[in-house]
């Protein structure tokens, strides 16, 4: 049975169903040793490659759907390389073999909060998607006179360059001054759309950090840099919102209380790690290529063993 290219390509965690398409258009994918075509349909036999390397094609029924919920900071950026050299949100996430994470949404370099992290694009592709009208709420510090008027406005929908834009839900959560705080409820994610819209009315958002997105919260446990995988249960919910078949396995491994809080602290002595680096201007990749370096030239300095003969009697 043949399937889309770039369904197939998603599910094999080379990317969203949308970066996929965007790759095809661009040619930097080929099939069999042609290039593809939007539209192209593949069975499992043939050898696909992108940007020259070869993808290693994944059954529906093979693949394992995982995801994880990252806590971003302020400061990182939603690429998986920079040219700037700035850090980015793939530097802390677990590795993974014949398989990649895949952003599920973007959160801008300003922005922090709850990002969930996926193997599964197209998983990622519904999830993104405006039709399934999944929920992403904020809480945003606005700096501003902020009143009744304006938030009817943000309710019932602001005009933005690319069209208009309304919050599901505004709520009021206080503040001192004019700086105050409030959550907000969208079902769309269009670039600094929280942003733009409190722009829209006068106001500066000078706080923003996504707490909830469908029912999973942001966890509290969760240190800035930090990341958590989620079981089989909220896997299947998010699975479930978007009109997907349900998950049967789940690589996370049953943990008790003691477990748990070693894995916490081992997470948090990492991140504390990884932000020393950060700030002192040391790139991750670069600390990770030494290591490697180190390894290898330790291996090759050590002298090979030679087996003893043995002497028979």
């Amino acid at each position: 049975m043949s399937e889309k290219l770039q369904k197939v390509l998603a599910r094999s965690g080379v990317g969203s169903r949308r970066e996929m398409e965007e790759y095809i258009s661009a040619g930097r994918v080929t099939v069999d040793g042609k290039v593809a075509h939007l539209g192209d349909r593949i069975h499992a036999n043939q050898q696909v490659r992108v940007d020259g390397h070869p993808v290693k094609i994944a059954a529906e029924a093979e693949q394992v759907c995982r995801v994880i919920a990252y806590h971003k900071p302020e400061g990182e950026i939603c690429s998986r390389t920079d040219p700037e050299g700035r850090p980015t949100v793939f530097d802390r996430l677990p590795k993974i073999k014949d398989s990649r994470w895949i952003a599920i949404g973007r959160l801008d370099i300003n922005t922090s909060g709850l990002l969930l992290f996926t193997t599964d694009g197209e998983l990622a592709n519904r999830l993104m998607h405006p039709k399934f009208e999944v929920e992403r709420e904020y809480a945003v510090r606005v700096f501003g006179d902020v009143n009744d008027a304006m938030i009817q406005k943000l309710r019932t929908g602001v005009e933005l360059e690319d069209g208009k834009a309304n919050f599901k839900k505004v709520k009021s959560m206080g503040g001192e001054g004019i700086n105050r705080w409030f959550h907000v409820v969208l079902t769309e994610g269009r670039n600094r759309e929280v942003r733009r819209m409190w722009e829209s009315q006068g106001a500066v958002v000078s706080r923003l950090i996504r707490i909830r997105y469908g029912d999973l919260l942001l966890p509290k446990h969760l240190p800035a840099g930090g990341y958590a995988e989620y079981p089989l249960e909220e896997v299947n919910y998010l699975r479930k919102l978007v009109q997907m078949s349900p998950e049967t396995t789940s690589l996370m491994k049953p943990e008790d209380r003691d477990e748990r809080r070693r894995r916490m602290a081992g997470i948090k002595r990492a991140v504390r790690k990884h932000q020393i680096m950060v700030q002192s201007g040391v790139k991750p990749e670069v600390v990770k290529a030494e290591k490697a370096a180190a390894a290898d030239k330790a291996k090759a300095k050590k002298p090979k063993q030679t087996q003893k003969k043995r002497t028979r009697i």
